[in-house]
């Protein structure tokens, strides 16, 4: 199940996973970031690609940050994207009921990203919460700050 709601707390027995993407120039070489929490323990991940965009990294975050779950749980996942919290909210069932088209019978972009993150997602009971990006929320500067170092390593 997945539903959207305001920027609160992490639930008890819930894990958060806090996401962020970068890219220098889109396409260009770009960055992923993602914090786990559970409880007092976090784990930090990065990953990034020579060729890509700002929309792949913020897809990536969250996959990345999902396929390291090792069991089923609930997660709270925090996004600055409104590409990844619209799509997930609002687009995702119907690109499904379309055959990964769009309302107006496009092909979806990243739709290799968007199955991916389905997948990831359904083990999990999910829950969204946007916020806005440099905004001087903690958790997200520290997964902005992970996508921007992980994406200066790549060459153009």
């Amino acid at each position: 199940m997945t539903t959207a709601g305001p920027d609160d707390e992490a639930r008890p027995g819930e894990v958060t996973l806090v996401t962020d993407g970068a890219c220098s120039g889109n396409p260009g070489p770009g960055g992923w970031g993602a914090l786990l929490r559970y409880g007092d323990r976090e784990r930090e991940l990065s990953g990034a690609e020579p060729h890509t965009t700002n929309n792949r990294m913020e897809l990536m975050a969250v996959i990345q940050g999902l396929e390291a779950l090792t069991r089923p749980c609930p997660v709270r996942i925090v996004t600055d994207s409104q590409y990844v919290m619209k799509g997930i909210t609002e687009w995702l069932a119907g690109w499904k009921r379309n055959g990964w088209k769009t309302a107006a019978k496009a092909p979806v972009k990243n739709a290799d990203l968007w199955r991916r993150l389905d997948a990831a997602l359904a083990p999990h009971d999910a829950r969204w919460t946007w916020v806005r990006g440099h905004a001087g929320h903690p958790d997200n500067e520290r997964a902005d700050a992970l996508a921007r170092a992980a994406g200066r390593n790549q060459k153009p």
